[in-house]
């Protein structure tokens, strides 16, 4: 994590690649957080909309749908693929939100998923009821080394207001042809992080931590299963759902950067996000990449994870 080199030498130090906001599809309330660059160019965009989307789609672009299967079972777009973000995690209730350590485990998901290296993926989720699954499958490819993974704000209503028809059939996964080659630009993993956190590099504003989880859980509720309640030392707090208007889409860019502001989170420092299990968190990377934060990182163990270990070294804050 560029900055950090005294802090934290277990972190390898790697530079982000990020998606350029162009506008030129901008909604009568702002700019969208969104590129309209080449889906399979180096640089290749971390959010669409659904009119470029339904463009991908249409020219081959492989859908992946993240939402709850239930959702998927009673409407989807047609050809859509259903994943799930479990697939990829590790067992055990203190390392579920971490990917697998087994990367054949890994290589079996993308393959089961028709995944390809020369194909751009789009992803949809349920931005209004869901808990930011899309983000998270975007993450999780990314990291696993495709280049041209999207989610697609508005998610799958935007899609189907945008004219894709929907059918109860269930996409049937194409060939696959990808072989998966992790990267780490775009994760922390515990030690790396309980390392800034002891050498003072969040306190001194050396690294932006941000926890994505909702209010009470940041003030110490543990309504999912965390072993001890609380946040993170000096992390700041800003609800992954802030950033998305009622509807589900990402609200206009001048809204987000005053947001972001707000907490004190700019493209100066690096950026480190949680949540409870890496699912949110992966969400708010997705969207700070967007936006053009060129070194954001998800703690995909985040809080199972960090409250799981003991007391003295792993703290917690309520305050």
């Amino acid at each position: 994590m560029r900055g950090l080199a005294g802090a934290a030498a277990v972190l390898v130090v790697l530079a982000c690649g990020h998606a350029v906001y162009r506008g030129d599809r901008a909604p009568p309330d702002g700019p969208r957080v969104t590129d309209q660059s080449d889906g399979g160019a180096p640089g290749a965009p971390w959010v669409v909309d659904a009119e470029r989307a339904a463009e991908d789609i249409a020219a081959g672009a492989l859908l992946l749908d993240a939402r709850a299967a239930d959702q998927y079972a009673a409407g989807h777009v047609a050809g859509a693929v259903a994943v799930q973000w479990q697939m990829f995690s590790a067992p055990g209730d203190a390392e579920r939100g971490r990917l697998h350590d087994d990367d054949g485990v890994l290589q079996a998901a993308v393959d089961g998923l028709g995944v390809r290296a020369d194909v751009p993926i789009r992803v949809v989720g349920d931005p209004v009821l869901g808990w930011g699954e899309d983000g998270r499958i975007v993450w999780t490819l990314r990291t696993l080394g495709h280049d041209a993974v999207a989610l697609v704000d508005g998610g799958h209503a935007a899609l189907v207001g945008a004219g894709l028809a929907e059918t109860v059939d269930p996409g049937r996964a194409p060939a696959a042809d990808f072989t998966i080659e992790r990267r780490g630009d775009w994760s922390i993993e515990t030690e790396a992080l309980r390392t800034l956190v002891a050498e003072g590099a969040v306190e001194r504003g050396a690294v932006v931590v941000v926890d994505a989880r909702e209010a009470r859980e940041y003030a110490g509720e543990t309504p999912y299963g965390e072993a001890r309640g609380g946040h993170v030392p000096g992390a700041v707090h800003l609800h992954y759902k802030a950033l998305l208007t009622g509807q589900g889409f990402l609200r206009p860019r001048p809204e987000l950067e005053a947001a972001l502001a707000d907490r004190g989170i700019a493209r100066g420092a690096p950026v480190v996000v949680y949540c409870t299990g890496g699912v949110r968190s992966g969400w708010f990377v997705a969207a700070l990449t967007a936006l053009g934060f060129e070194d954001v990182r998800n703690y995909p163990g985040s809080m199972w994870a960090w409250a799981a270990g003991p007391a003295d070294a792993f703290p917690l804050e309520t305050e």
